[in-house]
């Protein structure tokens, strides 16, 4: 297979331009490169794939590229390498080229586009009767149709299987014999696939909050919901412990519950535009969201501000026709089946009962609703990963991570084999590489030398830090839609 790998690259006129300076930064390099829509048939439509690289910075001791995925689905790859001076140390900036690239129908790279005014139209996430069913059922087809219209060709090949082919592509253009690979979130399922079909072109494969491309509709929904009522149990015993906690002295499981009820009710203000009611699903996206770096500290003020009902305002902006490349990706990588509402109502309250704060994953619910009615098969399902077949690879992950949970590390890690090895942060949030100086040693040494960690490592937990203070950039914690789109969400 490795022999091969980069015979199909040519034979489908995959071609990389020249590089260039980034209109966006003239310190990095840019290029585009032209591949075959549907692999299997390499003289049809084609697509073009924006890359970026920054050039290590001590090219005599150069190891080769560092190829780099920020997750999603709909992450840039070209903003990540933009970014990565931000992100990476300055140990793996100097020995490596720092290259991402948009997948396929994702940003710069022929995106998946459809409009506004539908999305906007679009039903509630949160289906509670048969009839909600329908009509998501109905809106999904109407919604695909009109996203192919808009997008062309791209809409329904933007696998993560054709994705990993336009990556071999990309280190054949670059006339590299191997490949190191870092990835995030669902970034993880590509440097896990990629594996799987070209062995022999890794050198190095860090995966940082791991996707398990192995569960179905039942262990998808519950570990999602489990990590998520996880996220806010430690939430909660933070403001229990820590005075910086705007409802420290309080008990936050009540003041949650009463804010809950509220949002059942239709009367509970959105501190950020009190004009809008808080839906119950809204403000699980809203907790939802702050686990991520996490963001207690605003949490916890968000909570108080909407218990009392204060006030803030935001702003939003109207686009005729907009990005939305999320279900074209999971739908084609994901089959979520259902027994139609019946099946959906069932898990629903089974959920419910276990997880009393978080009755359900608000990623996981958006999903698998966003799959009900899809037109298209996905043509890159679940399955369980081959062994590995490469050298040593590295897995990372929190221990209360809300959006790929730690369970799914460890059954992906089991998967893999024994040269699999994986490092636990035991700490909160997603995304783990930067969080402590023990991380990101842990992950530069293995970058660099290719050499595993000892089985059973990990990292002591750091407290979070108030918004605004350290590296990680901040969000709007009810902005769920950036955070699940941001270069680092899952």
């Amino acid at each position: 297979m490795a022999t091969t790998a980069a015979g199909p690259a040519r034979a489908a006129r995959a071609g990389l331009s020249g590089w260039k300076p980034c209109a966006e930064d003239r310190t990095a390099q840019c290029a585009t490169m032209t591949a075959p829509v549907d692999w299997a048939n390499p003289y049809g439509p084609s697509v073009r794939i924006a890359l970026a690289r920054r050039p290590a910075t001590d090219p005599a001791h150069r190891i080769g590229t560092l190829i780099v995925n920020p997750g999603g689905p709909g992450g840039s790859g070209v903003d990540f390498a933009l970014d990565s001076p931000w992100f990476f140390s300055p140990q793996l900036r100097r020995r490596f080229d720092i290259l991402g690239f948009d997948p396929r129908g994702v940003a710069r790279s022929s995106p998946v586009r459809c409009s506004a005014a539908l999305l906007a139209a679009g039903p509630s996430v949160a289906i509670s009767t048969s009839r909600g069913y329908g009509a998501t059922v109905a809106y999904n087809r109407r919604l695909a149709a009109d996203c192919a219209r808009l997008s062309g060709p791209v809409f329904g090949h933007a696998d993560t299987l054709s994705v990993a082919r336009d990556m071999d592509a990309i280190r054949a253009e670059l006339g590299e014999r191997t490949i190191s690979f870092y990835g995030v979130s669902y970034g993880t399922l590509l440097g896990a696939q990629y594996a799987e079909r070209y062995p022999a072109r890794v050198r190095a494969l860090a995966l940082d909050s791991v996707m398990d491309h192995s569960a179905g509709t039942e262990a998808f929904l519950t570990t999602e919901t489990a990590a998520a009522q996880d996220s806010f149990d430690e939430f909660a015993a933070w403001c229990a412990r820590s005075t910086e906690c705007a409802l420290h002295g309080r008990d936050v499981r009540t003041v949650w519950a009463r804010l809950l009820d509220r949002a059942r009710r239709g009367v509970l203000s959105d501190p950020y535009d009190p004009s809008y009611r808080l839906t119950e699903y809204d403000l699980l996206s809203v907790a939802f969201g702050s686990f991520y770096d996490p963001q207690w500290h605003a949490l916890a003020a968000y909570l108080l501000e909407a218990a009392a009902n204060g006030r803030s305002r935001r702003t939003r902006e109207a686009f005729t026709e907009v990005e939305h490349s999320f279900p074209a990706v999971f739908c084609d990588d994901w089959s979520m089946p259902l027994a139609g509402w019946p099946g959906l109502r069932d898990r629903l309250a089974a959920l419910a009962a276990r997880n009393p704060q978080m009755p359900v994953s608000p990623l996981a619910l958006t999903s698998v609703t966003g799959c009900l009615g899809w037109p298209l098969p996905a043509d890159n399902p679940q399955r369980t990963p081959a062994l590995l077949r490469t050298g040593p690879v590295l897995l990372i992950n929190a221990r209360h991570d809300p959006a790929t949970p730690y369970a799914w590390a460890r059954t992906v890690a089991t998967q893999l084999g024994p040269r699999a090895s994986l490092v636990t942060y035991d700490g909160w949030g997603h995304t783990v590489y930067g969080r402590s100086a023990c991380v990101t040693a842990a992950v530069d040494r293995y970058l660099l030398t290719v050499r595993p960690p000892a089985a059973g490592s990990s990292c002591p937990a750091v407290e979070p830090e108030p918004a605004g203070v350290g590296k990680r950039p901040t969000a709007p914690a009810a902005d769920l839609r950036g955070r699940l789109t941001s270069r680092v969400a899952g």
